[in-house]
Formats: structure tokens, sequence, C-alpha cells
């Protein structure tokens, strides 16, 4: 009896990555880097309420984890609330947290502000 190896086909592993990627959800989030307007900020939650510049799409995040800087220098949380426009980098993600839907969270929130002549 003469056995002959099948070779598979070459788009035989990356459908089968696809296929994976699909059923697991991995790639699922976004991540996205901009300008945005902060509208609101949760001291209790540590959530944000931020709105994207130009478009205006709003987002509600979950910035508990993220590195804030004012200036390039370590801040803390409850300083955003003075601020305006912040730089935001974040990840799209839905989820629910204290019956609040998420829309993400931020991983990095940098404000810059001009240096005033005096």
């Amino acid at each position: 009896m003469n056995r002959t190896r099948r070779s598979k086909s070459p788009l035989f592993y990356p459908t089968l990555v696809l296929v994976f990627l699909v059923c697991f959800g991995v790639g699922a989030s976004a991540i996205e880097t901009g300008r945005f307007r902060l509208l609101s900020v949760s001291d209790s939650s540590k959530l944000i309420l931020v709105s994207q510049i130009p478009s205006k799409t709003k987002y509600i995040l979950d910035a508990a984890s993220a590195k804030i800087t004012i200036n390039d220098k370590p801040a803390e949380f409850k300083d955003l609330k003075v601020y305006s426009t912040i730089q935001l980098k974040l990840e799209l993600r839905k989820s629910r947290r204290d019956g609040i839907e998420i829309d993400g969270s931020a991983s990095e929130i940098r404000v810059t502000v001009p240096n005033q002549p005096e």
C-alpha cells in the first residue's frame, strides 16, 4: 500500500488564524489618540466624560489606571478638573461598571499648558 502525504493548502494557516481571531474576539478593541474636550470628571469612580475634537463624539472612559501628566510632570486625577482640553490615548472597548455603560479606558492623559509671559 503506497500512502502519499497530502500537503496543506498555503492558505490553511492564515485562514486558521483568522478563524481564531474572529471566534475569540481578539482585536475587538481599538486604540485611539487625539485631542479631547474634558466635559466631566467623577472623583469617586474615576470616570471621565470627553468629547472628541472636532467630531464631538462623546465617550465615557475609565481613567482609574491612566498615566496623568501636566506639562510632562506626573499629576493626580483630581487635578484634571481645572482643564478643559486634554490629549488622550484610549482603548475603546464597551463594558459596564456600577450600572454605567463605559465606552473604554484611558491609558494616558496629557495636559499641556502654554507658558504665560509675566
